[in-house]
C-alpha cells in the first residue's frame, strides 16, 4: 500500500514535530476525544488522542505505540484521515512535545491523522486524562487547539461528493437521480447548472433542496452568493474565479463553504479564508476538459501536503478511486459521471 510520505524538506531535525493522531469511533459513529491538563500549554481544551512519531517509526507503529500508552488499545488496522500542518509561535510553549498540539516555540507540527478502523481493548485514560464520545455535528472548534479544527471539518464530510449531471431542464428526471443517489448513500451534493440562467436555477435548487433535506444529505449551490442569497441550501460551492475575487469567508457561519481549485495559489486562498473544503482537479483526463493536464496522484499528493483543510480528489474519477485518494491525502473524491445515476 502507498504510504504518502514527508517532503525531505521538513525532516524532524529541520524544526518539524511529526505527530500520529488516532480518529477512533464507536458503532454510533462518535469520535473519542481527551482533555488536556489545565496545568500544561492549551490546558483544558479538547484533542484527539496521539502523539509524536519517534524517529524510525513507521506511521503505523507509532499510532500504535501512542494509543496503547494513552488509551490501553491495540490499533489492528487503520487509513488516512487528513495531515495538517500547524505553526505555533508561542515562546511560552515547552519544547517537549506531550500531545499534538504542544510543540516548541517557533516549530510547525504536523499531524498526521488516521483513522482507526479497527483495534482491541477499551479505551481508558491511562494518564488520567477524562475522556468523552461525541458526534463530529456537535463538536465546538472553539474547545479544540486550533490545529485540530481542519480534523473537525474532515469528520463532518463524508467520502464521495456528487456533482450533478445530466440535463437540468429536464425538472422531473434530473429530481429522479438526486433521489436515487441519495438512496445508494450520497450525503453531499454540488448542484452544477451552468446552461440555467438565473431564475431557473433558483426554481431548482428549491426543488433539489427539497429532495437532499428529507434524506438528510446537504446541498451545495455553484452558483455566485449574491444569485442565491435567499435560496434554501447548505452551503455554497465556489468556482476558481469566484474564490480569488474574494476577501472574506462568503455565506453564514454554519454553512458549508468549499471551492473548486486547481493550483497551489487557489488552495492556499481557500485556506486562507477559512473554507471548510476544496475540490482539486485534474487527476486524471476528462471528457469535460480534454485539454487539461491532469496532475496524476503524485501531483495531486504533493499539492495538497502543506493544505490545512480537506480536499476531494476530481477529474476522471469514480468510486474505484476512492482507495487511491484516500492514500495519496485526499477527503475523498467529487465526481459528475463516476456518481451521477443512470437515467
Amino acid at each position: 500500500m502507498h504510504e504518502q510520505r514527508m517532503p525531505d524538506r521538513i525532516g524532524f531535525n529541520q524544526g518539524l514535530v511529526h505527530v500520529m493522531v488516532g480518529v477512533i469511533a464507536d458503532d454510533a459513529g462518535r469520535i473519542l476525544v481527551t482533555r488536556r491538563p489545565d496545568h500544561v500549554h492549551q490546558g483544558g481544551l479538547w484533542e484527539f488522542p496521539g502523539g509524536k512519531l519517534e524517529p524510525g517509526e513507521s506511521l503505523e507503529q507509532g499510532l500504535s505505540r501512542e494509543l496503547a500508552e494513552e488509551l490501553g488499545i491495540q490499533v489492528r488496522s487503520s487509513r488516512p484521515l487528513i495531515r495538517v500542518h500547524h505553526h505555533y509561535a508561542d515562546p511560552s510553549t515547552p519544547l517537549i512535545v506531550l500531545s499534538e498540539a504542544e510543540v516548541g516555540a517557533g516549530r510547525h507540527v504536523l499531524l498526521d491523522v488516521r483513522r482507526v478502523e479497527v483495534y482491541s481493548g477499551t479505551p481508558e485514560g491511562r494518564e488520567g486524562q477524562p475522556l468523552d464520545w461525541l458526534e463530529p455535528e456537535a463538536m465546538d472548534p472553539d474547545v479544540f487547539p486550533a490545529a485540530d479544527r481542519p480534523i473537525i471539518n474532515a469528520l463532518r464530510l463524508p467520502s464521495l461528493f456528487m456533482i450533478t449531471g445530466g440535463d437540468p431542464r429536464r425538472t422531473d428526471e434530473f429530481l429522479e437521480r438526486v433521489g436515487h443517489a441519495l438512496d445508494q448513500g450520497i450525503r453531499l451534493v454540488q448542484l452544477r447548472a451552468h446552461d440555467l440562467d438565473d431564475q431557473a436555477y433558483r426554481r431548482l435548487a428549491s426543488a433539489v433542496y427539497a429532495v437532499c433535506d428529507t434524506r438528510r444529505a446537504r446541498l451545495l449551490l455553484n452558483r455566485e452568493p449574491r444569485q442565491v442569497s435567499d435560496v434554501p441550501r447548505h452551503g455554497l460551492h465556489l468556482s476558481a474565479r469566484t474564490l480569488m475575487n474574494l476577501t472574506a469567508r462568503p455565506g453564514r457561519s454554519h454553512e458549508l463553504i468549499g471551492a473548486s481549485c486547481h493550483d497551489t495559489a487557489q488552495l492556499e486562498q481557500a485556506a486562507r479564508l477559512g473554507l471548510d473544503y476544496a475540490l482539486l482537479s485534474p487527476v486524471k483526463p476528462t471528457a469535460t476538459h480534454p485539454d487539461a493536464l491532469p496532475l496524476g496522484w503524485q501531483g495531486f499528493a504533493d499539492l495538497v501536503e502543506p493544505i490545512p483543510l480537506p480536499v476531494y480528489a476530481l477529474g476522471g474519477l469514480g468510486p474505484t478511486s476512492l482507495q487511491d485518494a484516500i492514500e495519496h491525502g485526499a477527503q475523498g473524491i467529487a465526481a459528475i459521471r463516476g456518481l451521477w445515476p443512470d437515467a
